[in-house]
């Protein structure tokens, strides 16, 4: 499934900022914020201080479920998200990016902004139905949410560090048995 281009950058920063939250937290300086922002492709304001940082972080509860819940379930979600925010759809073009919507205005604060981008890429796996894109980490030890965007649906981690984590646990085990 190919989705629109801006969805999967959406979803791919809605995922980052939420397993930001994971043990060791990621997302604690105001640095980070605006590495984040850079990284991501945000544009519009860019984070000014300490108030931005804390509207960031306090988000990562509400984005995780909305990643992690069932399709109806997001769908509920969205629709609160587009009826608290007062959305304002318009299609731009700027820097690199082809037409694509923006929901807000370039100046709100970035939470807001990651908030209904988030959204209005979920709107096109709940109409497409590819919930099945979304999973929780399969690693023992993690709760971090994965987005699967591979062809064959394959990818069960959230981060090569977990990965690798299940790969060195299973050699070790085989190891163990074989001895």
């Amino acid at each position: 499934m190919r989705f629109a281009h801006d969805t999967e950058p959406a979803l791919r920063a809605a995922v980052r900022l939420v397993n930001s939250a994971e043990e060791p937290d990621t997302m604690t300086t105001l640095a980070q914020l605006r590495e984040f922002y850079r990284d991501e492709g945000y544009t519009g304001r860019a984070p000014r201080g300490a108030d931005d940082l804390a509207a960031v972080r306090d988000l990562r509860p509400r984005l995780r479920a909305l990643l992690t819940a069932d399709r109806d379930h997001a769908a509920k979600l969205v629709n609160e998200v587009f009826t608290e925010v007062a959305t304002q759809p318009r299609l731009v073009r700027h820097d690199d990016l082809d037409w694509h919507l923006h929901m807000v205005e370039d100046d709100s604060p970035l939470a807001v902004r990651v908030l209904v981008e988030t959204a209005t890429a979920m709107v096109d796996l709940i109409r497409a139905d590819e919930f099945s894109r979304l999973s929780l980490c399969a690693a023992d030890d993690c709760t971090g949410v994965v987005l699967d965007l591979t062809r064959n649906r394959s990818k069960i981690f959230c981060s090569p560090a977990c990965s690798n984590g299940a790969a060195v646990a299973a050699y070790r085990e085989r190891r163990r048995r074989a001895d």
